[in-house]
């Protein structure tokens, strides 16, 4: 039998019996877009938490003080005290190999004033090279200068937010400002960046390190980040990093994390939720699969006598498999065209309704959307195809 009659014959199957035939298409036109709907919803998550942990760059190592690791009861009359990370420290990372840039860091709330306003607020000590590190640009004015850690001067440079609450629409540049209970000169003021997991990042004050380090008394920095080129294995800058300081420190009282295997690690849970919710929107094609056997089994049943008269014209027995395979390949795929459609359209409305939910669909999604919903199609259709191929010719044609 040539191909374009198979495939006439089957559609004329399935048009022959429309209401049955539609509410067959309608349970896998549901499944389908049930999958599509939550893998754009989990998809368009996923993209924009990474995209919130890449905005700072991703070749960026930290050095934390403090050792993660599990041990045993510390020795008596062994102190136990981590060592703090140093500016020494922070000026010897920086001169390190494949090193672009880093910014010794300090942080904590406190009050800041100026222009008669007064608003508790994060504050930042860091280095120079911050804007280097993170990606960040200045708006105004300019930001930090690179001067000798321990001695430099008391500038601030605003966040786009904090300006705004102190300072209005006014110039804030050479303005003085209390911070804690010290003086600073405004220098500059940083473009608008929005909020990094719930951090407003605009709503911050950001000074040379010593000075943080005088104002919340501290005599260590609570990180060090650095940023290191493009193209360098995170493994290679790591490796510097452990050596260098493990020589000043005589040990290995630190902990390093890059952005690297952050991102990896964060990646990885992402897609595992992206493919558990897309598991739980498959079910419901089960339901399609089932609706699939039922009908086929039916049509089966309903056309044992034309079965017969093929089979008694010479079709072979694997056409018969052919024809109502081809049926149940032709229901499930026509339904996932429409649940493509229709979650799509899903998608794309639920995106409009609620802008700040994240939507994205894959045309990867949609392939192996299409895909599984044939596939199951052909599962579906196999035991009444070879129900119909097995069947007796003369006992066939002896049925109504």
């Amino acid at each position: 039998m040539l191909l374009r009659d198979a495939a006439q014959l089957a559609l004329r199957a399935i048009t022959a019996q429309r209401l049955r035939s539609f509410l067959t298409l309608l349970g896998i036109a549901v499944g389908i877009a049930a999958v599509i709907l939550l893998t754009s919803i989990g998809e368009g998550i996923h993209r924009f938490v990474l995209a919130e942990f890449t905005q700072f760059g991703t070749n960026i190592a930290s050095v934390s003080p403090g050792k993660v690791k599990t041990s045993g009861p510390a020795p008596t009359g062994i102190p136990t005290s981590v060592r703090p990370l140093s500016l020494d420290d922070a000026r010897a990372l920086a001169r390190l190999p494949h090193v672009t840039g880093m910014t010794a860091m300090v942080w904590g709330n406190t009050e800041v004033g100026g222009n008669g306003r007064l608003r508790r607020t994060t504050v930042n000590g860091v280095g120079a090279d911050m804007l280097k590190v993170y990606s960040m640009s200045v708006k105004t004015g300019q930001f930090l200068p690179d001067e000798n850690l321990e001695n430099a001067r008391a500038f601030v440079v605003l966040g786009a937010k904090l300006k705004s609450e102190l300072f209005g629409g006014a110039n804030p540049l050479g303005a003085r400002v209390r911070v804690g209970n010290l003086q600073f000169r405004v220098i500059g003021v940083l473009e608008a960046k929005g909020q990094f997991l719930g951090i407003d990042l605009d709503d911050a004050a950001y000074i040379p390190t010593a000075r943080a380090l005088e104002l919340y008394n501290r005599d260590g920095m609570m990180k060090i980040d650095i940023a290191y080129a493009q193209g360098v294995p995170a493994a290679t800058v790591v490796a510097s990093i452990k050596s260098a300081l493990s020589a000043r420190h005589g040990r290995e009282d630190f902990t390093i994390v890059t952005q690297e295997d952050m991102l990896r690690t964060l990646s990885n849970i992402l897609d595992i939720l992206t493919m558990a919710v897309g598991a739980l929107g498959s079910i419901s094609l089960l339901v399609g699969g089932v609706g699939i056997v039922t009908i086929m089994t039916i049509a089966v049943s309903e056309r044992t006598s034309e079965i017969g008269l093929l089979v008694a014209l010479g079709a072979p027995r694997r056409t018969i498999l052919g024809l109502f395979l081809g049926e149940a390949v032709a229901l499930s795929a026509l339904g996932g065209v429409i649940g493509l459609v229709l979650g799509i359209g899903l998608a794309q409305f639920i995106h409009l309704a609620v802008p700040a939910l994240p939507v994205h669909t894959p045309m990867t999604f949609v392939v192996l959307a299409e895909g599984l919903a044939v596939a199951i199609g052909l599962l579906a259709g196999v035991l009444p195809a070879r129900r119909a191929a097995r069947l007796d010719p003369v006992q066939a044609l002896r049925s109504e």
